[in-house]
C-alpha cells in the first residue's frame, strides 16, 4: 500500500469543493478518462479584482487525485489570478504534507488544471507547452515538452520519477530508452561548465567551487567500481548482489543476482544506485541491467 499522509487521506474521504460549482465563469479540463485520470476544475472569479470568489472540481482518477484536486481548491480560494499561476505541483504537494512519489503526476494534472481555467477565464487558447513536443509515451499520451518541463520544474533525475510524475513509462517500458535520452539531455546541460580560456603552460586553472576534477578513464572505471562496491552491502543484508559486465560510454551494464534479481522493485534499485552515480561521478550515466548490452551492439 501507498504510503499516504492523514491531510492526503482527510481530503480523499471529506474532499473540499467536490462538485460542480454555481455561477462558475471558467473551467480547466486536464487528462482523459481513457488514460486512467482526468479533471475539471471551475473558477467563480471577480471581474474587477480577478480574485478567485470560489473553486470546485470533477475528477475521475484515484484517491490522491482526489486529494490533490481538493488541495488546489483550498490553496487557490482568495488568490489573484496572477498569484494562483505561480503555485506548482510541489505547492499542492506540500499542502497536504507530502505525496506518494508514485502518485506525484495527481499534482501535475492538478497545476495544469488550473493553467487551463486561468487561460479560459481570460479568453485565450490554453497551450500546455508541450503539444509540439516527440510523442513518448504512447500509453498515456505523454511528449517529450512535458517531460522537459517536469523534469526541470522538480529536479528529477531517474526515469523512475520521471514516471512517478508524469505516468510516462508506466505502462508497457517500450518508452523508456527515449525518457532517458531525454533525461541525458537535461542532465548533460546542467553538467556542462562555463567555458575557459586555455590556461598558460605551467599554470593549473583553479576548479570552480563544487566542479569536480575530470577523470581520466581509468579513474572513471575505478570510481564507477567504488561506488558500485559501497552499495553491494545493502543489496546482501537483503540476500542480493550486482555486478558490473561492461562499461560503454554512459551505460554501465550491470546483473543483480540472488534475492534482486527479478524483485518487483528491480527498476527502483537500479534508479537509486543510477541516482548515486550520478552525484558521485557529476555527469549524467545510464544503469542498465546486461541482458541489454547485447541488443545495444
Amino acid at each position: 500500500m501507498w504510503d499516504y499522509t492523514e491531510k492526503v487521506k482527510e481530503h480523499f474521504f471529506n474532499p473540499r469543493n467536490a462538485g460542480p460549482l454555481e455561477g462558475a465563469n471558467a473551467s480547466g479540463d486536464v487528462g482523459s478518462i481513457q488514460c486512467g485520470d482526468a479533471l475539471r476544475l471551475m473558477l467563480k472569479v471577480e471581474p474587477e479584482t480577478e480574485i478567485i470568489l470560489d473553486a470546485s472540481f470533477q475528477t475521475f482518477g484515484c484517491g490522491s487525485a482526489i486529494a490533490s484536486s481538493s488541495a488546489l481548491t483550498e490553496i487557490i480560494k482568495g488568490m489573484t489570478l496572477d498569484e494562483a499561476l505561480k503555485v506548482s505541483n510541489q505547492n499542492i504537494a506540500d499542502f497536504l504534507d507530502g505525496l506518494p512519489p508514485e502518485k506525484m503526476h495527481c499534482s501535475v494534472m492538478g497545476r495544469e488544471a488550473l493553467q487551463a481555467a486561468i487561460a479560459n477565464y481570460r479568453g485565450e487558447e490554453w497551450v500546455d507547452d508541450h503539444e509540439e513536443g516527440e510523442l513518448i509515451c504512447k500509453c498515456y499520451a505523454i511528449d517529450s515538452a512535458l517531460i522537459e518541463s517536469v523534469v526541470r520544474e522538480n529536479k528529477l533525475t531517474t526515469l523512475e520519477q520521471v514516471t512517478h510524475y508524469t505516468k510516462a513509462g508506466g505502462a508497457c517500458a517500450s518508452c523508456h530508452e527515449k525518457i532517458e535520452g531525454v533525461l541525458e539531455k537535461i542532465l548533460a546541460s546542467q553538467c556542462e561548465a562555463p567555458a575557459i580560456s586555455k590556461p598558460a603552460i605551467d599554470a593549473v586553472a583553479p576548479l570552480a567551487a563544487g566542479e569536480k576534477p575530470k577523470l581520466t578513464n581509468i579513474q572513471r572505471m575505478r570510481k564507477i567500481e567504488e561506488i558500485i562496491e559501497s552499495v553491494r552491502p545493502m543489496l546482501q543484508r537483503d540476500h542480493g548482489d550486482i555486478e558490473i559486465v561492461d562499461i560503454v560510454g554512459k551505460n554501465i551494464y550491470v546483473n543483480l543476482k540472488g534475492a534482486c534479481m527479478g524483485c518487483a522493485l528491480e527498476a527502483a534499485t537500479l534508479g537509486s544506485i543510477q541516482q548515486k552515480l550520478f552525484e558521485e561521478l557529476g555527469e549524467y550515466v545510464r544503469l542498465l541491467p546486461a541482458s541489454q548490452l547485447e541488443m545495444a551492439r
